[in-house]
């Protein structure tokens, strides 16, 4: 059986605030589409908050594992 694949707009924000919590810059944004986009820009100012705030590496795993559910 097929495993149902994630919904887009959440992958998109998952993959955004891990380039944020990496330091990555903005323009490594993947994607073109404008929903797809802005949540990827929504993850990643979340993403480069947490970095700013120390939340990275072991202490940001409860971030992350949270990410997954909505």
């Amino acid at each position: 059986m097929k495993r149902q694949k994630r919904d887009l707009s959440q992958r998109a924000y998952k993959r955004g605030y891990t380039a944020g919590v990496r330091g990555k810059s903005k323009d490594f944004c993947p994607t073109e589409h404008p929903d797809l986009r802005q949540q990827w820009m929504n993850g990643w100012r979340d993403g480069r908050s947490d970095n700013w705030d120390g939340i990275k590496g072991v202490s940001g795993i409860h971030v992350t594992s949270h990410l997954g559910t909505a």
